[in-house]
């Protein structure tokens, strides 16, 4: 296409974001190594303390999230001119889209055309939509004159289209053949995306939380302390993200105004432009990330041997330091709450509340009906065969995208409402959420059908005929289906920093909000305790003062573009550096 810049990275400029990449750690990781003592303090100290009883039996999945492999053709627009081509295209498990240059290609193990991961990226279907997305890239200014020449490969109608856009890389536009061959794409893209985008949310390892706390803090004192979508990805990945969010002014300031053509044609030039910036940043953070690690590996073990055998004197002290903190900011942090969060709170609550109780009813419905279809297999099918490969695509649930697209719908239904939370707090993180809620139905549905399994093994035997192994199988399923409920109200735990004077102070913020989201969760839930915490979904909160105090934790005509969230203040100002002793 025109407009695309004859040299997209030169020397000079791949210095430039060399030395950017470079700084970005040099601060980024004092902070890290911070959380990681913060982390593995966290985790002890989570070991060794009283372990409440729970009501929820649901058996923990052993299956790793990924996503059904998918593949077929596809009509791609690429090459240089770019023009639409058939490939053969192959989702993997891990969220990473390859494409070849026909099927036998790929059958005879032989190297793609080329493969991305699915990270950051967002899929439209409306060629309208992605047209208007390239015009708000590279707008055309009130004083520009120029001769508009249309692009016929991108404004020529496509039947089933398929755009890839992401904010720092290159667009991917595809064509299926049938608007059903679309919709299977569409819902495994949107899987792979979603998978590669919680990798860190996910995870148990203290590494991912004390990362994921040090990136808060790092861009907390950067000036930025309202939420986003940033942490979405890996660890690589998300630092890109950040120093691209950076760049992006700069980049626009000094690249746009050389581009030429019709703004079409500009648009796509600047994120081949972007793509090449973000492939740079991403090498260099990924090769910081790596250099680190050994040093990494090597902290963690220190830490373990150090923390441990102290942990209750370090607890102690961290408690004492928390009260005289809690005791100098408590006036103001109470009038901020009462001004700025107290007359939100109920409808914020039931908002989040009302996303979780249609996720989870829609995975109950789903889970009901497939352990129906296995009594049915039972009760009108005494082939062994048939049965075994009913109860194969019974435990197969959780990984399909088509059967559970229903509970990921009723997330998706919910982001217009979500974003209604960007006035009244900044809140610029709904994918995030909708992500969050969409990982909660699936690890739910791979856990409660581990568990149906799993008893369902215990109580069949061969003396059993098939009306007997059909009863046994209902009193089965009704115990799984009594646990779902008792998840509700879980996911909006969370947990706190520790051993830094800075990491204590956002525990005590946190701490007294947590108090008052636990009272309306209560009172919109209508019980006295939830004490059922669902493990690897949701987190319980660290309480920083031992027994003081207990605390428990749209998609629009033409898309936002990167980099115009407006900042957002902290509510209450924290205190200056220094030294608390008890």
């Amino acid at each position: 296409m025109g407009g695309r810049p004859s040299s997209p990275l030169d020397k000079r400029r791949q210095q430039h974001l060399r030395g950017q990449v470079d700084t970005m750690l040099r601060d980024f990781l004092p902070c890290y190594r911070e959380q990681l003592a913060a982390s593995v303090l966290r985790q002890i100290s989570r070991e060794l303390g009283p372990q409440e009883p729970t009501g929820c039996q649901l058996m923990r999945s052993k299956k790793l999230p990924r996503v059904r492999e998918h593949q077929g053709p596809l009509t791609q627009l690429w090459g240089h001119p770019p023009r639409w081509q058939p490939i053969f295209c192959v989702l993997r498990g891990d969220g990473r889209l390859e494409w070849f240059s026909h099927r036998e290609e790929y059958e005879n193990g032989g190297h793609p055309l080329s493969s991305v991961a699915l990270t950051g990226y967002t899929v439209l279907t409306s060629q309208r939509e992605y047209l208007c997305l390239l015009d708000a890239l590279c707008p055309v200014s009130s004083g520009e004159h120029t001769q508009e020449e249309p692009e016929p490969l991108l404004e020529m109608p496509v039947n089933f289209p398929l755009f890839l856009q992401h904010p720092f890389r290159r667009h991917l536009c595809f064509s299926a053949a049938t608007g059903e061959a679309r919709r299977a794409w569409r819902l495994a893209l949107q899987g792979g995306i979603r998978l590669r985008g919680t990798v860190l949310q996910r995870s148990q390892a203290p590494a991912a939380r004390a990362f994921l706390d040090a990136l808060r803090l790092y861009r907390q004192r950067r000036g930025h302390f309202g939420e986003d979508d940033v942490t979405l990805g890996s660890d690589a990945e998300v630092l890109t993200g950040v120093l691209m969010r950076e760049l992006l002014p700069a980049l626009r300031a000094q690249t746009l105004p050389g581009l030429r053509g019709a703004s079409r044609n500009r648009a796509w030039a600047w994120t081949e432009l972007l793509d090449a910036v973000h492939a740079a940043v991403l090498a260099g953070a990924s090769a910081g990330l790596r250099a680190f690690q050994p040093e990494k590996d090597e902290l963690l073990a220190a830490l373990e041997k150090t923390i441990r055998p102290d942990v209750d004197q370090i607890l102690q002290l961290r408690a004492r330091v928390a009260r005289r903190l809690r005791g100098e900011v408590e006036g103001p942090l109470e009038s901020c709450l009462r001004g700025r969060v107290d007359t939100q709170l109920s409808r914020v609550t039931q908002k989040l509340l009302s996303t979780v109780e249609a996720v989870l009813s829609t995975v109950q419905t789903l889970l009901a009906q497939g352990m129906d279809r296995l009594s049915r297999h039972l009760r009108g099918s005494p082939s062994s065969t048939r049965l075994r490969k009913e109860v194969y695509s019974f435990g197969e649930m959780p990984w399909d995208s088509e059967l559970m697209h229903a509970c990921y719908r009723e997330a998706e239904r919910s982001q217009k409402r979500l974003g209604q939370l960007v006035a009244p707090f900044g809140f610029f993180g709904t994918r995030s959420l909708v992500f969050g809620a969409q990982d909660l139905a699936q690890q739910l549905m791979a856990d409660a059908v581990a568990t149906f399994l799993q008893l369902a093994d215990q109580c069949l035997t061969t003396a059993l005929d098939c009306t007997q192994a059909a009863q046994q199988l209902e009193k089965v399923r009704g115990r799984v289906l009594k646990e779902l409920p008792e998840f509700e109200g879980e996911v909006l735990a969370v947990g706190s920093p520790a051993l830094t004077i800075e990491g204590t102070y956002e525990d005590v913020v946190r701490g007294v909000l947590l108090q008052r989201i636990d009272g309306e969760l209560k009172k919109a839930l209508g019980v006295s305790d939830t004490s059922c915490a669902l493990d690897g979904c949701s987190e319980a909160p660290w309480d920083p003062t031992g027994a003081d105090e207990e605390t428990e934790a749209q998609r629009g005509t033409c898309p936002r573009q990167p980099g115009s969230g407006a900042e957002v203040q902290p509510l209450c100002s924290r205190p200056p550096p220094g030294t608390h002793s008890g």
